[in-house]
């Protein structure tokens, strides 16, 4: 019952995969219509056609928005223009908040990441309450890049959301102009959603079919997967059993218990004591460093913490006797309000300080 469960979820994940990407591919051969929408200062919106050299022509429309609704209400050939458009909305830069934060070089491949687990560290919501994006790194000092972050509340994004469903907005894009760390101006994109399929009819029948052949595939390979999983199970129940009788004949023979015992102790001597590695770190590390987290596991410890110099860590731990083979596990970050580096150091532990070995 288990296996047919997975199989079932998974098949709704690759379901939903699929609908996305024959979204997004109809998005492509059939492009719709782009509407830009302009905040002003006093937080109204101006409605805009760009210039394209055939198609509907409409001045621009300005509005408020209240309760879900457009005031004064859009006249009908603009709700007619929004149906089936993108909408690409650029909020004015003060209703917008915008922080920069200092991070290492390293950083630039999981820029993404690493903002989203911090958001609420850097603004006043968690992520799940707000819509952010990010600027381009900009280049600073000392192998450091400098990265411009614009957020708001999805409360305050919330009546565009409204309003471009019940116009029935293709897709909304909400973004702002801000200004990076090189001081130029940056065009940052904080929420980016598909809310009306743009799949034309006469595409229906034959996407029904080929999604209908996929699924019939998958399905099949369901199957299969559950047969030889099934077929692993059972060896996997004869190695049980074979190990259990083995253990059985062991605790019969007098010699067995004797052979335990020794095994028990060498184990024993083998573990690294965490109170000994902990004194250990302690002297190699300088007063600046402190670890807040530290994991002794199967012959390896993962160390967590601040310090000023994260990279003279690792030549540390390299010189001692005690350790070798130190990499960092995660980035070395800094937020713009702190002064010491977050490290994320992973080392082997060459021997059990104490243990006599």
């Amino acid at each position: 019952m288990t296996m047919l469960s997975e199989g079932r979820q998974a098949f709704d994940q690759w379901i939903a995969a699929v609908a996305q990407a024959c979204d997004r591919l109809a998005g492509v051969m059939f492009r719709a219509r782009r509407i830009v929408l302009e905040q002003d200062g006093d937080g109204s919106f101006t409605a805009s056609l760009p210039a394209v050299k055939s198609g509907v022509q409409l001045s621009a429309f300005a509005f408020r928005l209240e309760g879900g609704g457009a005031v004064p209400p859009l006249p009908p050939e603009w709700k007619t223009v929004f149906r089936g458009s993108h909408v690409e909305v650029g909020l004015e830069s003060g209703h917008v908040l915008v922080r920069h934060i200092d991070l290492p070089a390293q950083a630039a491949g999981f820029l993404s990441g690493m903002i989203a687990a911090q958001i609420d560290r850097l603004t006043p919501w968690d992520a799940s309450d707000a819509i952010f994006g990010r600027g381009q790194p900009a280049a600073m000092a000392e192998n450091r890049i400098e990265v411009a972050v614009a957020a708001t509340s999805k409360r305050a994004a919330a009546p565009l959301l409204e309003l471009a469903k019940s116009l029935h907005v293709a897709s909304l894009t909400i973004g702002t102009r801000i200004e990076g760390g090189d001081g130029a101006a940056q065009h940052v994109v904080m929420h980016d959603e598909v809310l009306d399929s743009r799949i034309p009819a006469r595409l229906e029948g034959w996407l029904r079919t080929l999604v209908l052949g996929l699924g019939v595939a998958a399905l099949a390979a369901t199957l299969a997967a559950a047969y030889v999983g099934g077929s692993l199970q059972s060896e996997l129940e004869d190695l049980q059993q074979q190990l259990s009788r083995r253990s059985a004949a062991l605790r019969h023979d007098g010699g067995g218990a004797a052979s335990g015992l020794s095994l028990v102790s060498r184990r024993k001597l083998g573990t690294p004591s965490s109170v000994i590695v902990l004194e250990t770190l302690s002297r190699l590390f300088p007063d600046s460093t402190y670890v807040t987290e530290l994991h002794i596991e199967g012959g390896r410890i993962q160390l967590i913490g601040m310090t000023q110099d994260a990279p003279s860590l690792i030549r540390l731990l390299e010189q001692s006797s005690q350790f070798s083979q130190a990499i960092f596990f995660a980035p070395t970050t800094r937020a713009a309000n702190e002064t010491a580096e977050r490290f994320h150091i992973e080392a082997h532990i060459n021997a059990s300080p104490g243990s006599g070995t």
